[in-house]
């Protein structure tokens, strides 16, 4: 618990910091903790890693803004503007996979960042977003991948 609040604290201070200022040694210190033991990919996901019958058994969050979701979104997608994430938190639930996506997934790493720094380590980005959400089949990604996904 106690490194989940210092690096809330350190999340919160690189934002409000502005961006010429001078390295805060505790931010650093945080941070550093954190990437020394978040596993590689553990925050990743890719569309062809997530067979069709599962994505039901998923909490998908569109992290675009509202207008870019009503225009066109994955089924069953809540919206939740990634700058809200950390705000609306207590949205997302803790006992099932967490999937955030944006265009093109960098926003929404963002977002996702900022959350496992809060201990939601259920929380993962869409790798590619729903543009290659789009291009690999969609829910069929899955059946339609000729090799495992990821590194």
């Amino acid at each position: 618990m106690n490194k989940v609040l210092i690096a809330l604290f350190a999340s919160l201070a690189l934002l409000a910091a502005p961006v010429h200022a001078e390295e805060n040694p505790a931010v650093v210190d945080a941070l550093s903790g954190y990437l020394d033991f978040a596993e590689y990919g553990s925050s990743l996901i890719w569309p062809e890693q997530i067979p069709k019958e599962d994505w039901n058994k998923v909490f998908i969050v569109d992290a675009r803004d509202a207008a870019q979701y009503a225009k066109a979104h994955i089924p069953g997608a809540i919206n939740i503007d990634w700058r809200q994430a950390v705000a609306r938190r207590a949205e997302l639930p803790k006992d099932r996979m967490v999937v955030m996506y944006c265009n093109s997934g960098s926003l929404s790493a963002q977002a996702v960042f900022a959350l496992r720094l809060l201990g939601y380590e259920n929380v993962k980005v869409l790798q590619d977003g729903i543009e290659g959400w789009k291009a690999k089949g969609g829910f069929d990604a899955h059946a339609r991948a000729s090799k495992p996904a990821g590194h």
